[in-house]
């Protein structure tokens, strides 16, 4: 009787050893929605391929202008657009209304103040996206005033070889310039003033996607 016991005592190690080598592997964890969801991606915007213009009232109809030298960055996952950024930033001294003594002016004291304020830049706080439609909420920085502006836009398209894949925006806002000190003007003949308060700033983009840091 002892001796089975004894017999019993010692197959228990060996039992046990066979059981652990039995029982399943312990499951790797689930990754969680965060480590599951893209990184955000960085792109450059490519100004050669992409435009900056405003239009203002003048008399009785419209001038057109755009800026030439500028440079910006989003920061956005196309797939959801919510949660992306946009920097911004315009060299004054490059707007061009195609009539360079009218660009003089606009680069002087009455107008920009290029020579005080050389930069215009936006900075993005927010993004609303509803599918493709987007609204871009932000602080714009014009003759050292800023100022809350919203632009509401769309995404265009996405699309090349990945890891350097482009992507397309356009977007629109209305500001008075007015608010930024840009308060020049003059007596139309006949009555009322030569320049609306009102301007409308419009931008196409085209950016090109950068690598991953």
């Amino acid at each position: 009787m002892r001796l089975r016991t004894l017999l019993s005592l010692a197959a228990v190690p060996a039992l046990a050893a066979a059981a652990a080598a039995a029982a399943p592997a312990p499951r790797a964890a689930l990754p969680t929605a965060a480590a599951a969801a893209a990184a955000p991606v960085r792109w450059q915007i490519d100004a050669s391929h992409s435009e900056l213009t405003f239009r203002i009232r003048h008399l009785v109809s419209r001038v057109n202008g755009s800026f030439n030298t500028w440079s910006g960055t989003i920061v956005a996952d196309p797939a959801s657009l919510a949660g992306g950024s946009v920097s911004v930033d315009i060299q004054t001294a490059s707007i061009d209304t195609n009539n360079e003594r009218r660009d003089t002016h606009l680069r002087s004291a009455d107008f920009f103040d290029a020579p005080t304020h050389p930069t215009i830049t936006f900075r993005s706080t927010r993004v609303v996206a509803n599918g493709r439609d987007l609204q871009v909420h932000g602080n714009l920085t014009l003759r050292g005033v800023t100022k809350p502006v919203v632009l509401e836009g769309r995404m265009l398209d996405v699309g090349g070889t990945a890891g350097r894949r482009r992507i397309g925006f356009e977007a629109q806002t209305v500001i008075n310039r007015m608010d930024y000190g840009v308060s020049w003007n003059r007596g139309a003949e006949g009555g009322g003033v030569v320049l609306g308060d009102e301007v409308t700033i419009s931008i196409a983009i085209e950016a090109v996607e950068q690598p991953a840091a």
